[in-house]
Parts: C-alpha cells; sequence; structure tokens
C-alpha cells in the first residue's frame, strides 16, 4: 500500500496495414506504462478473428505467443492494470465474443460509472457474464441491441453508458472508434503508409513512425473500412471534462494529449508551484520518474540548482519481497537509491507529483536524512488529492488518503520534514489553456458526470 497511482489500460487499433499483429504489439510496448496486469491483442483476417493474451507485460505476452503467425488487415491491442480482485486472465483484454452481429473483439480504456445497475439487469433477464469487467456488460448491451446493423448497435448500446470509455470495437471487416462525450481520456488519430492507427497517446505513433491527423472528438463515433473514414457524433454533453492527472502523472511526458504537449504543461505546473510555494534550499531532486519533468520546471523558476538525489531501479519484482520484513520499507528501498554525495550536508527540496496514502514520502523522506540531508522540504506538483475517481484512475478509497483526514502541517509532520507545499488547483487549471476543460474531481470533489450506486463494483476496461 504505497503511493502508488494506476491508470487503467491502455488501447491502441490499426487499420488496413502490413504486419498489423506486430506493430499493434509495438505500440503496446509504447504504451505499457498505462498497465502491466495484462496485455493482449486481437487481429482480423476478413473472416476470423483470432486473440491472444497474457498475464504480465508486453514482453511476456510475446514470449507466450508467436505474433506472426496472426496475419491479418485490422487489430486492436490493450495493456490493463486492474483493480485489487480482478487481476485474472479472464478480465484481460481484447475480451472476443460472438453474436448476431458475427464476431467482435472490444478494447476499452474507462470506467463506466452505471456498469453495476446495467449487470443487475442483464442477469435478471437471464445474462451470464464470464469476467468482472465493464467491457463485457457492454458487449451483451450490443449483442441484445435491436437494431438493422451493427453500427447502430453501438450507437443504441452507447447511449446507455455513462461515465468514461475509449472504446477500439473489431468485427471482421471493420473497426468502430468512440470516445466519450466529456472526453475524459485521450484517444488519437493517426496515418501509417496506407493505415489507419488510433491510440491512448502519441508516444505510440512516434514508436510506429506513423504520423499524428488529430484527437479522435468527444462524442465522436468513427467507423474505419477499407473505403475509409466516417464520422458521425452520438452524443454532446456540453463541455469537456479532460482528466488533468493525465498531465502530473500517467501519460508519458512525450505524449502529445488533450492536443497538448504533456511536457510542456507538466514544466509549467513545476513552474507555478515555484512560485506558489518557494522554499529555502541547497538542491531540488524528483522522484523519479514521474515527478523529474516538474522538478526541471520548480529548479528553473526558483533558480535553485536541479540535482539527481534518488535513482530508481526499474527492474524490481515482487519475488524478492520478504513478507516478515517491513514490506513496505523493503519495497522503497529496493525501488529507490538516495546519491549521499550529491545530498550530504545540503537543504534538499524534494519535488514529487501527487501524495496519495504518504507512505512511499515517509519512508524516502528518513533515507534523505540517513544520506546526510539537512533538511527535507516537500513540494507537489498538484493539489491535495482528497477524493476517490471513479472515471478510469485507480485511486485508493477516500478513507486511504492523508489529504482527506489531514491538513499540509499535519502531513508535513507525519511525513517528517521540514515544510510541505502544494500546487493550487487555480495554479494547476491555469498551466493549460483551457482550464474549464478539466476533470479535478480526485482534488475538489466535483464530479461532471453521474455515479453510479455501486461504481467501482466491476473491474474496468
Amino acid at each position: 500500500m504505497l503511493d502508488e497511482l494506476h491508470e487503467e489500460c491502455g488501447v491502441i487499433g490499426i487499420y488496413n496495414g502490413e504486419n498489423v499483429a506486430r506493430n499493434v504489439c509495438m505500440g503496446l510496448y509504447a504504451l505499457q506504462h498505462r498497465g502491466q496486469e495484462s496485455a493482449g491483442f486481437a487481429i482480423s483476417n476478413g473472416e476470423k478473428i483470432r486473440v491472444r493474451k497474457s498475464m504480465g507485460l508486453v514482453s511476456t505476452l510475446l514470449r507466450e505467443h508467436n505474433v506472426d503467425e496472426l496475419q491479418g488487415f485490422a487489430g486492436v491491442g490493450h495493456v490493463r492494470y486492474s483493480t485489487t480482485g480482478s487481476s485474472t486472465l479472464a478480465n484481460a483484454q481484447p475480451i472476443l465474443i460472438s453474436c448476431k452481429w458475427g464476431q467482435l473483439a472490444i478494447a476499452h480504456n474507462g470506467n463506466l460509472t452505471n456498469a453495476a445497475e446495467l449487470r443487475e439487469e442483464m442477469e435478471e433477464a437471464g445474462h451470464i457474464f464470464q469476467t468482472t469487467s465493464d467491457s463485457e456488460i457492454f458487449l451483451h448491451e450490443i449483442a441484445r441491441t435491436q437494431a438493422p446493423n451493427l453500427k447502430e448497435a453501438i450507437k443504441k448500446a452507447i447511449s446507455k453508458l455513462t461515465g468514461c470509455f475509449c472504446m477500439l470495437i473489431l468485427s471482421k471487416d471493420t473497426l468502430y472508434v468512440a470516445r466519450d462525450g466529456f472526453a475524459f481520456r485521450p484517444l488519437s488519430i493517426a496515418r501509417l503508409g496506407n493505415s489507419w492507427c488510433v491510440a491512448s497517446e502519441t508516444c505510440a505513433f512516434d514508436l510506429l513512425g506513423a504520423n499524428y491527423v488529430r484527437d479522435i472528438q468527444p462524442g465522436e463515433l468513427l467507423t474505419i473500412t477499407k473505403e475509409g473514414l466516417q464520422s458521425e457524433t452520438f452524443t454532446q454533453k456540453g463541455r469537456l471534462a479532460h482528466c488533468i492527472f493525465e498531465y502530473i502523472y500517467f501519460a508519458r511526458p512525450d505524449s502529445k494529449i488533450f492536443e497538448q504537449s504533456c511536457d510542456k504543461i507538466r514544466r509549467k505546473m513545476g513552474k507555478q508551484l515555484a512560485r506558489e510555494c518557494p522554499v529555502d534550499a541547497d538542491i531540488v531532486i524528483p522522484v523519479p520518474d514521474s515527478s523529474t519533468t516538474a522538478a526541471l520546471g520548480f529548479a528553473r523558476e526558483s533558480g535553485i540548482k536541479f540535482e539527481i538525489g534518488l535513482l530508481r531501479n526499474h527492474y524490481v519484482g515482487r519475488t524478492f519481497i520478504d513478507p516478515t520484513q517491513n514490506v513496505r520499507s523493503q519495497k522503497v528501498r529496493l525501488k529507490f537509491n538516495p546519491i549521499e554525495g550529491v545530498l550530504k550536508g545540503r537543504k534538499v527540496c524534494v519535488v514529487d507529483d501527487s501524495i496519495v496514502r504518504g507512505t512511499t514520502l515517509k519512508i524516502l523522506s528518513k533515507m534523505l536524512r540517513d544520506s546526510g540531508a539537512l533538511e527535507v522540504h516537500i513540494r507537489i506538483a498538484s493539489p491535495p488529492v482528497a477524493h476517490a475517481c471513479y472515471f478510469g484512475m485507480d485511486f485508493p478509497n477516500a478513507g486511504e488518503l492523508a489529504a482527506s483526514s489531514m491538513s499540509p502541517q499535519e502531513i508535513a509532520k507525519m511525513l517528517g520534514v521540514e515544510s510541505l507545499g502544494y500546487l493550487s488547483i487555480a495554479g494547476m487549471k491555469e498551466c493549460t489553456s483551457a482550464p474549464s476543460d478539466y476533470c479535478a474531481a480526485c482534488f475538489d470533489g466535483i464530479y461532471p458526470e453521474y455515479i453510479g450506486k455501486e461504481a467501482g463494483k466491476f473491474s474496468c476496461g
């Protein structure tokens, strides 16, 4: 139970291409940061859709399955992080079904906030479920819908959903792409030679050599066939609600999301934090890797020297955690190592992206002092996280969040540091080009969409 936040998943789709399975998996490598518990892909050859899935990383997927044996012209891929208790191969995506419309494979990034109500209604009507994923609920909705064709069935099924979704739906000859009307999560389209490529982040396009075209629009249903693209709007919400935590933590800094550079926004947040929460320190260090960009902005604005005071070990697995020891402390020490020559005798300002429970920073602060730091000051490049998220992020419940029950001064005392400063909500939003277009519910508790009575009961897409 460390300060580890998780995106639910990342998706990619390629239509009308060569080496589709291999390229889909290459794109999944670029999206690996969005989910590390399972990976999979589905490929259509025009007659049949075949799926391959594995628990673990994309590298495990490629080790367990021969990618080149699946030849086809279109495919979708998925990397996933699941909520506790639902980390099973059955819940891994893409999910493949057969129904009156033929075979359908879905790759979904999001969280349907009315999933519990929909599933309860379906179970009472006799539906049988194989997973605890809200993506399967959507597939059932498509299958039972009375419509003249698959596209109309998808549109009618989507009209019953609330919450956050970026969906790729592959039939034997068509790729459908849908994004919720609030556009909570990023989703873009690019050209790859004669192919179309859709992905959660543009860093996947960079790896494949594809050229970014545009974002999928809020409430847009895109139909991709061999004849080209057809776009239509299935809903209009009247406002946008992009997840601002994508900029703070989830997205790779080299990605362009919500039509803006993640790197530039993150640097702006670091600079704004330095203006709002100045500190008397000798050096600024990040908690690698997600806060490095914000720390660079903080250092430049404050004029305090930027240093690398913590090294991160990217190759730590769970196997070596000894349950007889202090597991939290052991995990942090395996993950991070302080550089004594940088820290000794100095007043250190540590920039991190967020505080969830505070457990990691508490251990890190002691490690910095043990390495000779004279003072430790914490600066957080986001506001206090005080509320649950129901739109595609795996946050602890509100009672476990440090900021839900403690003031910044109390948290600083708990962490054992000289001072603690957060970026303000207004300051955070001002770092974007359109402050009113972002959801900050995890900070301010203002949710832009209906929250079902049992939201979060079923694992996210």
